[in-house]
């Protein structure tokens, strides 16, 4: 018996993947039809490339050989037994901070589950906790936007801070903060970097930018020795896609999702991983205005958005359907500002126009999964590995 999965489509798994058995008792293929039923849209790791079933294997066989196949999520590095993700029916508050030595949090980036990059409009950068103690500043961070921040650092495999210096060039910071060396260097000054996300799922880094004369912005894609394999710019009739790319992310499926806002308007832009023009969302209902702020995507594929229009935090599906005001303004939280989705605790760092972070919690994540949860309802439910005990 051999299994495969299915055929990838511009390097990423496809929707239509099957287990294939070639020779099995009736038992073992029954075994592992359920088993493949529980596969959603995440990636499958499978720790050996062929495994050989004869009539003289037993069930205790079978289950050790099965225990081989991982379901992660993209990006998240996981090995262990298997968990469930579900959407919970309201956002659940878990925790709040005051973050010292900033006057606001226009963008957050997590480092680990209890440790947060969180930086202003004053060019401050700084590394809390969760009690909001200063354990690290940014001397060289640049300008932000005060009116609607910008994406200015992220985090990469390898706990590395990168972010826009000062100069405008790319910097990294160094695991053990020491060290701080120049990632990418400015060479255009026509072009101003805005943004910044690297992709835990390939590697690269993104980094969306703006020109003011003709008002303009581009995403570039550059892999990790820095050199630039994509830029995303214009749409299929040669329009171009942003204004000014404030925020940006990456979908589980590699769509690129920027949070692009200019004189009062704006939209969340989204392009699939070659570039192509998806969509882009323009507020709820339609006809509304949107001032995109701080974005993220989570485990179910959701695009989170911070808008400053209604004040709230709306979640979308993957193709750009509105499907509720995740948050609203609160007396707890404030007018919401930014966001960053911790996909090891899957909580929801939310930041303020004060230095005020809350945490919540809106996805629920199981143990055992039941038989009547082995299919996904359209993003809400999802199979992922969890790190063993």
């Amino acid at each position: 018996m051999t299994l495969g999965c299915g055929s990838r489509k511009g390097g990423f798994l496809s929707h239509s993947r099957k287990v294939y058995l070639q020779s099995a008792q009736p038992f073992f293929r029954d075994v592992l039809l359920a088993y493949n039923d529980a596969l959603t849209d995440t990636a499958v790791k499978l720790h050996t490339s062929q495994l050989s079933m004869t009539e003289s294997l037993n069930k205790e066989d079978v289950m050790e050989s099965l225990s081989a196949i991982q379901i992660t999520e993209r990006g998240n590095r996981r090995v262990g037994n298997q968990c469930l993700l579900k959407l919970m029916s309201s956002a659940e508050f878990h925790q709040s901070l005051t973050v010292a030595d900033v006057d606001c949090c226009y963008h957050i980036s997590c480092l680990t589950s209890d440790r947060v990059w969180v930086s202003d409009g004053r060019n401050n950068l700084i590394l809390t906790d969760t009690t909001g103690v200063s354990l690290y500043r940014v001397e060289d961070l640049c300008s932000s936007d005060r009116y609607t921040g910008n994406g200015l650092h992220t985090v990469n495999s390898e706990s590395e801070l990168i972010y826009i210096g000062r100069n405008y060039n790319i910097n990294k910071l160094s695991k053990d903060m020491k060290t701080t060396t120049t990632f990418l260097e400015r060479t255009d000054s026509t072009w101003r970097p805005q943004c910044v996300y690297w992709s835990l799922s390939t590697g690269d880094l993104l980094v969306g930018s703006y020109r003011k004369e003709p008002r303009t912005g581009k995403v570039t894609r550059y892999n990790q020795s820095g050199q630039i394999t994509q830029t995303i710019q214009n749409d299929n009739t040669e329009l171009g896609l942003y204004s000014v790319p404030n925020y940006i992310t990456e979908n589980n499926n590699g769509d690129v999702v920027v949070s692009d806002f200019y004189l009062g308007s704006g939209a969340v832009v989204v392009t699939e991983r070659g570039g192509r023009h998806r969509f882009s969302y323009t507020g709820h209902p339609s006809g509304s205005v949107l001032r995109p702020r701080g974005i993220c995507t989570d485990a179910l594929s959701h695009i989170l958005v911070c808008d400053g229009k209604t004040e709230t935090v709306q979640m979308l599906n993957k193709d750009g359907q509105f499907l509720s005001h995740l948050l609203t303004e609160s007396q707890e939280m404030g007018r919401l500002r930014s966001l960053n989705y911790d996909v090891n605790t899957h909580r929801l760092w939310v930041g303020s126009y004060t230095n005020k972070v809350c945490v919540y919690r809106y996805i629920d994540r199981q143990d055992a999964p039941t038989d009547e949860e082995t299919h996904s309802a359209d993003g809400d439910i999802l199979f992922i590995s969890k790190p063993a005990i």
